[in-house]
């Protein structure tokens, strides 16, 4: 019952009402969730349809861990926490960044409803920043790079975003060295 009172609060939550879509915070969680993604924050898309990771995003990162919609959207197996839960509006370049109000006010709450997590994926740059800290290389492509070094806890990826093509395309190790173990640690933990 715990875990249902927070859910609801988290729902209710309005700390950003200011936002230029106002506050309608995006997220999944359970109590049973075996893997964690920490994203960045809806986009306009998920902002509108109130499904997390509802783009092609979703599509890629669902591709990376080799699982369905079924599975992705089951709390029994994972729960999607972004770092802003709401949608930032847009800047010149894209989206703008996660609020910073929201992972410090909520993620420990829920990750301390969450008793059974094995792995907690870190997409993108903030979600490493908030959760590896010092422990975070220099950028963030040498944190994927050397993701061994978080696990079992944490698994480091860049944003699934189509925008990070051209990283991928630069970084070809990753998808030779780093998804099949992605794969292989989702497999372990959900089979």
């Amino acid at each position: 019952m715990q875990m249902e009172s927070l859910l609801n609060r988290v729902k209710q939550c309005d700390v950003c009402h200011n936002l230029p879509c106002g506050a309608n915070p995006v997220f999944t969680a359970g109590a049973l969730s075996k893997i964690v993604v920490v994203g960045q924050a809806p986009g306009r898309i998920v902002h509108e349809t109130g499904i997390p990771w509802n783009d092609k995003s979703g599509d890629n990162l669902r591709s990376w861990m080799g699982i369905d919609k079924d599975i992705f959207y089951n709390t029994d197996f994972i729960s999607l926490i972004p770092m802003g839960f709401c949608y930032p509006g847009t800047g010149k370049n894209g989206d703008l960044p996660p609020r910073k109000e929201c992972a410090p006010l909520w993620h420990q709450q829920l990750l301390s409803n969450m008793p059974h997590v094995k792995l907690v994926i870190l997409a993108g740059q903030y979600a490493q920043r908030f959760y590896l800290g010092k422990k975070a290389k220099s950028n963030l492509t040498s944190t994927v790079q050397n993701f061994k070094e978080y696990l079992p806890g944490f698994f480091p990826l860049p944003h699934p975003s189509p925008r990070n093509n051209i990283w991928q395309a630069k970084n070809p190790w990753f998808k030779i060295e780093v998804l099949p173990e992605l794969k292989e640690e989702v497999n372990q933990i959900l089979s």
